[in-house]
């Protein structure tokens, strides 16, 4: 199957052909969806390392996995949620080790691509490192919900299924979410009306998504192991 037909494939067809031993198919749902994965990683879990380990993780899990999707859900939402739940396993790991990432402001500084360093306002970039301090704060399961419905704007609905609990669930995390949240971000309140810098508010999108680190080696077709960083819904 050469590159122009994998790029036709449909993602269900194309784990199809992953289970029956297509060498290139993986590789094609991984360019596809890498950097929507990658901006849901690094936003829920605020460490480059720590979500590009994330990223790693859930595609290799999912390469492993692929006989038991069952397409009950579209493709990508099973690979959203994958990705979520080694996110959610990795914050949890580092909560029990009482370590927090993104309070580092030299990691923070990581956070911003070198484009951005130099073109973005001052003002944002204070004002979008101060969002992903705050949202380290919040407990891993409001944190990705909120990452989900207002960093990356998808619907209650979708991400229930991503996350796999139900839409009650999703609404109430991100309701305890930005409770907790309000009070650390208050002072920023009169730049988010101006539009000057990220807001919290429901499917908004804080600054631009942030792709994967400049050099990052990319995955061959048949290397999930190798891929760190990115991906998403097509």
């Amino acid at each position: 199957m050469d590159d122009a037909i994998l790029g036709a494939t449909s993602d269900q067809d194309l784990l199809a052909h992953h289970v029956a031993g297509n060498p290139h198919a993986f590789g094609e749902l991984v360019r596809r969806h890498r950097d929507r994965l990658w901006a849901v990683a690094l936003r829920t879990l605020g460490d480059r390392e720590e979500a590009a380990d994330a990223v790693q993780d859930a595609l290799v899990s999912a390469f492993r996995a692929a006989h038991t999707f069952r397409g009950q859900s579209a493709v990508t939402t099973w690979l959203h949620r994958i990705t979520v739940n080694a996110c959610l396993d990795r914050a949890r790991k580092a909560a029990s080790r009482k370590t927090s990432p993104v309070d580092d402001t030299e990691r923070l500084e990581q956070l911003l691509e070198p484009h951005e360093s130099a073109e973005a306002p001052a003002e944002r970039r204070d004002l979008h490192r101060e969002l992903l301090a705050a949202l380290a704060k919040l407990p891993a399961d409001q944190r990705a919900a909120l990452v989900l419905v207002d960093m990356q704007g998808y619907p209650v609905a979708e991400a229930a299924r991503v996350l796999d609990v139900p839409t009650g669930t999703v609404k109430s995390r991100c309701a305890r979410g930005r409770a907790r949240l309000l009070p650390m971000l208050t002072h920023l309140r009169g730049d988010a009306r101006d539009n000057s810098g990220p807001s919290v508010g429901r499917n908004r999108t804080p600054g631009d998504s942030v792709p994967p680190t400049p050099g990052q080696r990319d995955a061959g077709p048949s290397d999930p192991a190798a891929v760190k960083g990115g991906g998403g819904r097509a």
